[in-house]
């Protein structure tokens, strides 16, 4: 018997998704987690030490500020925040995203709080 095999649609995956800045996971690439993420208004100031974090604008328009300047990235581009670089995105309407992490990096890094997501969660 031959295994189906079945691409990711994002699309399908993020009209699953309700809640705003809960990313949920859609693959997994050795220990990298691929994690899709509807996103709008602001998100608090967080770093990660101990990794980069790539983001991939899937619609909107995202602006990542950093503490020395911004970046405003759109449909099908992307930008990775170095690891330790303390950022906070911003999206003014709606943006949906694909995110790229290390299998347990939290969301708001270290600083924790009531935006913090459940880790781990497929979709």
């Amino acid at each position: 018997m031959d295994k189906t095999y079945q691409p990711v649609r994002f699309s399908e995956k993020l009209s699953r998704i309700t809640e705003l800045w809960q990313p949920r996971v859609v693959a997994e690439l050795n220990d990298y987690q691929f994690k899709v993420v509807r996103i709008e208004g602001d998100f608090i100031w967080h770093d990660h030490p101990e990794t980069d974090e790539a983001f991939i604008v899937l619609s909107g328009q995202l602006r990542i500020d950093m503490r020395d300047g911004a970046v405003t990235i759109g449909p099908g581009e992307m930008f990775v925040v170095p690891k330790g670089v303390e950022h906070k995105p911003y999206a003014e309407k709606e943006v949906q995203l694909l995110l790229v992490e290390p299998r347990g990096v939290l969301n708001t890094g270290h600083v924790g709080g009531d935006r913090t997501a459940q880790n781990d969660v497929w979709i």
